[in-house]
């Protein structure tokens, strides 16, 4: 869930001007299960998602993140499992969580430690040059590390800064979010794409939506701030972010957007690259019932706040060595 600095993260963006995005992860996940097939049937591969592939050689797989990651870390012999608890093309990260989470599968299957930053970076690799994928690198580093961060680009790579939140402070900003399904969705490397084409001429606009993550910042650390400014901050990202691309918005988001100010919401945001997905709206606890009657006909998504990232749920070492039982079978 990222709150500002979305098209910062972008290398075309701060390998000139630098980035910085503010982001967290919250309690929605993405289930990954990998085990070694067993060689009783007549492909070698097995991969599960919205579709069932079944081949005998990588090249066949047509899921291109699939493909590219077992390649990549020299797997074969697989049975791919993949669910998740939002929907794909959303703008909440789905695409880079399951990178992310495959990734991480594989390495524990091999019986190797990885840590979240090697997994960032090579979930980085996987989709933006492997896949060939438009797009920022927030969403990779903010599924394997989660937590609340402010993350840091520069020509030299990234660091990721954990944001030191009062736990009081924190738990209201989560009261005050209401997360809204459009129903809308859309491939988010092809908006990318059309807004890095472009990004040069809006770098005016990008350089404000980043001094606003420090203006965000000092609102969620500060003590004596108003949380509610949060807020404020959501609707002027928002308002600079519908001038990077002509594909950001549509009339529909923008009409929901309108009836939820009208309501009492203080700011919100389209989450993602844009064009359909989720709304994320700040209100105050006196508007709330307001602005979620405004909003009836859409699907709200409660949810909290996260610290974990990836994380093995559960692993257990095979007992044979699966090539060797495929060349006696």
């Amino acid at each position: 869930m990222s709150f500002f600095g979305g098209g910062t993260d972008m290398p075309s963006f701060f390998n000139e001007h630098g980035g910085s995005v503010l982001s967290t992860t919250f309690d929605k996940y993405c289930y990954v299960n990998v085990r070694h097939l067993p060689p009783f049937f007549d492909y070698t591969t097995e991969v599960c998602y919205a579709r069932t592939e079944r081949v005998n050689s990588l090249d066949d797989i047509e899921h291109p993140l699939v493909r590219n990651a077992m390649k990549m870390l020299d797997m074969h012999e697989l049975r791919i499992t993949y669910e998740a608890d939002l929907p794909a093309r959303t703008g909440l990260g789905t695409s880079s969580s399951f990178a992310v989470g495959l990734l991480h599968a594989f390495h524990c299957l091999k019986g190797q430690y990885a840590d979240k930053r090697k997994l960032a970076d090579e979930a980085i690799h996987l989709e933006r040059t492997l896949c060939n994928e438009a797009g920022g690198w927030q969403d990779q580093i903010a599924a394997s590390f989660g937590g609340f961060n402010r993350i840091n680009f520069t020509s030299d790579g990234y660091e990721v800064d954990r944001l030191i939140i009062s736990p009081e402070r924190k738990k209201k900003l989560n009261e005050n979010l209401l997360l809204y399904f459009t129903g809308f969705t859309r491939l988010s490397a092809e908006i990318q794409q059309e807004t890095n084409a472009h990004i040069k001429d809006k770098t005016v606009q990008l350089k404000e939506m980043l001094s606003l993550v420090d203006e965000a910042e000092k609102v969620l650390i500060g003590r004596t701030s108003d949380i509610d400014d949060f807020g404020r901050l959501l609707d002027e990202t928002w308002k600079l972010k519908r001038q990077t691309g002509a594909k950001i918005s549509t009339d529909s988001i923008d009409g929901l957007y309108a009836k939820a100010i009208k309501a009492g919401a203080l700011g919100g945001k389209l989450l993602g690259a844009g064009g359909g997905g989720f709304l994320l709206f700040y209100v105050r606890p006196e508007d709330r019932e307001s602005v979620m009657r405004a909003m009836n006909g859409l699907l709200h998504v409660p949810f909290e706040f996260e610290n974990g990232g990836t994380k093995v749920v559960y692993y257990s070492p095979e007992g044979y060595d699966v090539s060797v039982s495929r060349e006696k079978a």
